[in-house]
């Protein structure tokens, strides 16, 4: 038994990151990073709730603990492992997912796979920075020719998202490695299809949808033919990584906050 809970508990360790644990919290909110991105930034937003939401954020192969193994091939590996890591503690407590940009159409993916597997669905489902995935904005990811992107043109798209320090893209193994995982993040992202015939409505839960305001516009609106809940829109002030500013980290965590309080645990 201390064998396969000890398997467990660092599949769990290996694939979540959460510095601050809460384990009376109310609420696990499980936060998905953008293309390229580790758990650095979004797992320290644990010290930013009260003690009733236990942050955490999801790491992917091929980054920080994980960066000697291969990158996932696809978005169902990712889904998989994601949900098999999650499983046990989602199903204790409510929780709610938080993603940005290419971590949104990961929250989305795995919340999906939750509902159709398992019938369990977030109280709450934060996006940022992305179309929704049913939106036709979506569909020019799926033909960047990525195969034949070269190394400085990702860097160039990377440079102009910002989000990533300048000191970083100094060191050439840094800044290979990050072409490396936002090329492959990129890959996942065009396995990812979303049909919307085929399928009832995914959700009940209620949606929001922040996006920063100097960012090139999302296709938000789709995201409410997503749900049968109640949808919102917030534009915050600044760029593509508008989260990153403190000023906006106050208003995410205090309206996500509220949202996780108003769904009545």
């Amino acid at each position: 038994v201390m064998c396969c809970f000890l398997g467990f508990f660092l599949g769990m360790e290996k694939v979540v990151a959460c510095p601050f644990k809460r384990p009376n919290a109310l609420c696990r909110l499980i936060c998905f990073p953008w293309a390229g991105g580790g758990t650095s930034q979004l797992a320290q937003w644990g010290k930013l709730f009260s003690s009733s939401i236990e942050v955490s954020s999801v790491r992917l192969p091929g980054r920080e603990s994980r960066c000697k193994e291969p990158f996932a091939k696809d978005m169902a590996t990712i889904v998989n492992e994601i949900a098999s890591a999650l499983l046990k503690e989602l199903q204790e407590k409510p929780f709610a997912f938080f993603g940005h940009s290419f971590g949104s159409y990961i929250s989305f993916a795995v919340a999906l796979h939750l509902k159709e597997k398992y019938g369990l669905e977030p109280i709450h489902l934060f996006v940022s920075g992305a179309h929704a995935p049913n939106s036709e904005a979506f569909l020019p990811i799926k033909s960047i020719p990525i195969h034949d992107t070269e190394d400085e043109d990702i860097l160039t798209y990377i440079e102009i998202l910002g989000g990533t320090p300048t000191e970083l893209l100094q060191n050439d193994d840094i800044k290979k490695h990050l072409i490396d995982t936002f090329r492959e993040d990129l890959r996942v992202l065009q396995t990812f299809s979303f049909e919307r015939a085929e399928r009832n409505i995914a959700f009940s839960c209620d949606i929001t949808c922040f996006d920063g305001s100097e960012d090139k516009p999302h296709d938000l609106e789709a995201w409410q033919d997503l749900t049968s809940g109640d949808i919102s829109f917030y534009k915050l002030p600044g760029g593509h990584f508008y989260l990153l500013e403190p000023s906006n980290q106050i208003f995410l965590t205090k309206h996500i906050t509220r949202c996780i309080e108003n769904a009545g645990l």
